[in-house]
């Protein structure tokens, strides 16, 4: 049976070339980077081309990549880091109802020791508006949080919005871009976006899991949250995982042209999208300007668990939401205001570089057989 897997916003396929970089350093470049002898030395030079690769991906500079063990701990350095190093200066955080959990859990233990957290809400799209940016960012606020792509609807955040409410208010704000589902599959720039702090992580970008890294801008101070040695700047100290690093790195470098990407993703977007809505009562979740590699829809018809049983019987492998969720109902599309029934019945198709046009048909051809066998919502 040939495997369709369309789940790339839960974790890819590690490439080749990123797990011979990781076996590489585990067999023979196998010293720690802290130490002095060869071994150690030719480890913290492919620590360096990693930080590298990272840091040019994003028009960053090296010194200002710390790396984690992956988006989640990035996310949660990054919120309590800035939120308690600039707790005297003010008492709000602004964030959406639609970040990814360990945002959202992050801001809610945060409002637990006595910040004032503001969830905007989306639209029926998953669209944060500019105004409700505008209006929640004041002289108080300390952190601004926003993802840049949201990982089960697709919907793109206004981040330029964000930027310019901080300087407008003239907030003591920092900025933090969540961009674990833009990188690689759009172009990323710390400059452009204009933040203090940014998330990326290997899993997402076909490189192992348990790896991810987080822009720190240069002369932003933000406090750790572990302490130890002095790795990493003693933000994140603790002897670097350097095969997942290496691997990190390799993955990076091997991105292909993104805007050429970028381009063939719109087509299978938009041509999953035609071909799905020829199916009686499919709605489509995803605004019409997601980013083109998240394409969620409603069947109205078969629940979600049952339809992704019957889709993966047929080898065909895609999700609910987010993989973090474990099953439990989305609070993205909760936030929406999406009917009980379109949120029972979402599934979530996510495309990476390989995905094909007979990919899709294949797809359709499934949601629709698995319709006319179980749909009885």
């Amino acid at each position: 049976m040939r495997e369709i897997y369309l789940d790339n916003s839960a974790t890819t396929k590690v490439s080749d070339s990123a797990a011979a970089k990781a076996v590489g350093m585990m067999k023979e470049c196998y010293g720690n980077p802290s130490s002095l002898h060869t071994l150690g030395i030719l480890a913290e030079r492919e620590v360096g081309a990693a930080r590298a690769a990272v840091a040019g991906a994003i028009s960053a500079s090296s010194e200002e990549i710390i790396f984690t063990s992956g988006g989640t701990e990035a996310n949660n350095l990054a919120l309590f880091g800035s939120a308690e190093a600039r707790r005297r200066r003010g008492s709000r955080i602004v964030t959406s109802a639609i970040e990814h959990s360990s945002v959202l859990e992050s801001a809610k233990q945060l409002e637990n020791s006595g910040f004032e957290v503001v969830f905007l809400q989306p639209d029926r799209n998953g669209n944060i508006a500019e105004e409700q940016i505008a209006a929640a960012v004041d002289e108080r606020t300390v952190l601004v949080s926003l993802m840049l792509v949201n990982n089960e609807v697709g919907s793109v955040l206004p981040l330029s919005a964000a930027r310019a409410a901080i300087k407008r208010s003239n907030a003591p704000a920092l900025l933090h871009c969540d961009a674990v589902q833009a990188f690689g599959k759009m172009p990323v720039s710390v400059k452009s976006i204009g933040c203090d702090l940014l998330t990326v992580t290997g899993h997402k970008v076909h490189a192992p899991k348990g790896v991810g890294a987080l822009f720190v801008k240069k002369g932003v101070r933000i406090l750790p949250r572990q302490f130890g040695g002095e790795q990493e700047k003693r933000i994140r100290p603790g002897t670097e995982s350097t095969p997942l690093i290496a691997a990190f790195g390799q993955a990076v470098a091997d991105f292909p042209d993104l805007d050429a990407s970028l381009d063939n993703a719109r087509k299978l977007w938009q041509y999953a999208k035609e071909r799905l809505l020829t199916i009686d009562k499919l709605t489509i979740n995803s605004p019409d300007d997601a980013l083109p590699y998240i394409l969620n829809f409603s069947t109205n018809s078969l629940r979600s668990e049952i339809m992704l049983h019957h889709l993966a019987a047929m080898g065909i492998y895609c999700s609910s939401g987010s993989a973090c969720a474990k099953g439990e109902p989305s609070h993205v599309l909760k936030a929406m205001k999406l009917s009980r029934t379109a949120a029972d019945t979402a599934i979530r198709v996510s495309f990476d570089y390989a995905t094909t046009f007979e990919d899709i048909d294949l797809l359709v051809e499934a949601v629709k057989d698995g319709i006319a066998k179980r749909g009885k919502y």
